[in-house]
């Protein structure tokens, strides 16, 4: 069986880049939290930063969501160059 690489890079997109943006969101009323994770997020992003506002939470999704996205284009097509080709059918 055979991986759909765009099926899989929407879902993983979508999933970081919504679990990145919820983070920040949480983050905006309760300022403690998550704080470790952005800083860590923000040391991989161009432009994100940890204490940021609404925006900010915002461009770490769409981040998070490019990021997770080409993840899962990439998991896909190497799962597919190793899967055998009796499998695929």
């Amino acid at each position: 069986m055979r991986l759909s690489p765009k099926s899989l890079a929407l879902a993983c997109g979508l999933l970081w880049g919504c679990g990145v943006l919820t983070v920040g969101l949480i983050n905006l009323a309760v300022p403690s939290y998550g704080v470790e994770f952005l800083k860590t997020i923000s040391s991989v992003y161009y432009g994100f930063r940890a204490s940021g506002g609404v925006v900010n939470a915002l461009a770490g999704g769409i981040y998070g969501f490019v990021d997770g996205a080409v993840a899962g284009l990439l998991v896909a097509w190497l799962y597919n160059l190793f899967v055998s080709p009796t499998e695929s059918k």
